[in-house]
């Protein structure tokens, strides 16, 4: 089974996703990246965690995920699921 890829969903304009987004290509940290707005199926995937509201910026690895964290926050969630700094 192939090990899942990280996921950062979030918009253009938002500043925290762009600083996430940002964050992670600087460390060369391999992720995949949705847009909330203008993906469908990526904007369905992130409301249903959150009861119907879009939240965002949200990462997520597997089944687990971590809502507008900073970046102290999301080296723990990245450590947690082995990805290396």
């Amino acid at each position: 089974m192939d090990k899942p890829k990280l996921q950062l969903y979030g918009t253009d304009w938002c500043p925290k996703s762009a600083a996430l987004r940002n964050y992670m290509q600087s460390k060369w940290i391999e992720f995949d990246d949705f847009n909330v707005e203008t993906d469908a199926e990526a904007n369905t995937r992130i409301r249903a965690l959150y009861n119907g509201d879009l939240k965002f910026p949200t990462v997520m690895m597997g089944n687990d995920f971590i809502k507008n964290p900073t970046v102290p926050q999301l080296n723990e969630f990245l450590l947690k699921h082995n990805i290396d700094l």
